[in-house]
């Protein structure tokens, strides 16, 4: 399984271990614009959603404080678009323009 979502990012669950989460595509930051540009999309952008933020261990507990969930809040911004950090995103966001 491992191995799929590395060669192709194909993850296909074949398991009855829901553990092992369900069918999804991954994409790599690049591919995805690529996928985005060749469907007719143009000025393509990709964001990294949570950012390195979503391994951070006490999250929650950070969330609960004004200051602490403003600076999460700060670097997701802060690294959202940044091109070496956006494959460690847990979720990736394309948007372009179709015309």
């Amino acid at each position: 399984m491992r191995d799929r979502d590395l060669e192709d990012g194909q993850h296909r669950n074949k398991t009855d271990d829901l553990s092992y989460f369900t069918t999804a595509y991954f994409h790599r930051p690049e591919d995805l614009v690529q996928e985005l540009e060749s469907a007719g999309f143009q000025d393509v952008r990709v964001f990294g959603v949570e950012g390195p933020g979503w391994i951070v261990s006490d999250i929650d507990a950070r969330w609960e404080s004004t200051t602490l969930k403003e600076d999460l809040l700060a670097v997701a911004r802060a690294l959202e678009r940044e091109p070496s950090i956006l494959g460690a995103s847990a979720h990736l966001l394309g948007v372009g323009l179709k015309r």
